[in-house]
């Protein structure tokens, strides 16, 4: 059982890296960040367009690295969507934990299903050197919230 979890982990790895969704650049957008690893050199780029109440309307990245960061960025765009931005940087903050420790944080049960679908990321925990490639996307997604209109950096 075990090991059929851990290749259906696998493969949504390998099918959001191998086709990211949401991998294109947004022409309007409200908020955009750009984020570097220099370990392992995977760069991006991203867009969010809020919605009038504030929610996250629409995401969209481009950059290039490897299949982690680009799974990573590709499910990110994909849950945070609709969600306000605090619930994206709570989001955020329970994914850090989960990509860190392997284990799934209680964050709460309106965030349940969402931390299950990105529990496919939670095995980079055994690789402490991929645990960048996997943040990556969430440290750009602060950065942009943080930074209304402006270009982000992220370490």
């Amino acid at each position: 059982m075990f090991d059929d979890l851990r290749d259906l982990y696998q493969e949504v790895i390998l099918d959001h890296g191998r086709k990211p969704r949401n991998f294109r650049r947004l022409e309007t957008f409200d908020r955009e960040g750009r984020g570097d690893n220099p370990m392992c050199g995977d760069r991006m780029q991203l867009w969010v367009k809020l919605a009038p109440d504030g929610r996250l309307d629409d995401l969209a990245f481009q950059g290039k690295g490897c299949a982690i960061s680009m799974a990573s960025a590709s499910l990110m765009t994909e849950t945070v969507r609709g969600k306000t931005q605090q619930e994206a940087r709570h989001l955020s903050d329970c994914f850090r934990e989960l990509a860190m420790t392997g284990a799934c944080p209680d964050c709460g049960a309106g965030l349940a299903e969402e931390m299950e679908r990105l529990q496919a990321l939670g095995g980079v925990s055994e690789f402490p050197s991929r645990v960048k490639c996997a943040t990556l996307a969430w440290h750009t997604l602060n950065e942009a919230l943080e930074n209304s209109g402006k270009e982000a950096s992220s370490e």
